[in-house]
């Protein structure tokens, strides 16, 4: 029997490497992932209509990528993801705000070795829906990190990306199975819209302490 996560009333949108250096096909790491990055910014108009956090986490590294650690080791084109060029800017068809929140990491999880935790704690997070790529890389990682550490999440299927459909469904079948709710775009938009309007369900994250 499937069973489904207890899902809360604050939630956080978490947008994981959909910047220029994986969504643009000209990049070494790059790949052509339109579609879902054109369904993670319908979430995301939704998510802001009901003042819901917003969170881009982006992979980036120092010119020559020695803060890398053995990642480029395995893989040497993440060497070129380089701090201050277009590769480490949200894809601009997101449509960033200055209040949305933007973490450099230098590993798969969302989490390793960035502050993700201390911000969705402070923000009174209890519910996180999973965006970006790849599948079965950072989204994979971030998924069971977020389960590990106590955060139920959503993953609409539409908002995550690989670089081909054999990994993406495959990670998909294990991440529902055992890690996160894998749902439809319009599942995530519902929940999003029961929250209420923003000015009466989204009045202050600090109210309830």
């Amino acid at each position: 029997m499937e069973r489904k996560l207890r899902l809360g009333q604050w939630p956080a949108v978490l947008v994981v490497d959909f910047s220029c250096g994986f969504t643009d096909p000209t990049s070494l790491v790059g790949a052509e992932v339109t579609e879902s990055v054109l369904a993670t910014r319908k979430l995301l108009d939704v998510a802001r209509r009901q003042s819901v956090l917003v969170v881009f986490t982006m992979i980036g590294f120092t010119p020559g990528a020695e803060d890398a650690g053995l990642w480029t080791a395995k893989s040497p084109n993440l060497a070129t993801i380089t701090i201050g060029t277009r590769w480490v800017a949200t894809d601009p068809r997101l449509d960033p705000r200055p209040k949305d929140i933007t973490l450099v990491k230098k590993g798969a999880s969302a989490f390793f070795g960035t502050n993700l935790a201390a911000v969705l704690v402070s923000h009174h997070v209890d519910t996180v829906i999973l965006c970006g790529a790849t599948t079965s890389g950072c989204i994979r990682a971030t998924a069971i990190d977020l389960m590990q550490n106590g955060w139920p999440s959503l993953v609409p299927r539409e908002c995550v990306a690989d670089r081909a459909p054999g990994p993406h469904e495959a990670n998909l079948f294990d991440i529902q199975a055992k890690y996160a709710d894998v749902v439809s775009l319009a599942d995530a938009i519902e929940y999003l819209e029961s929250l209420g309007q923003a000015d009466t369900v989204r009045h202050s994250r600090t109210a309830r302490f």
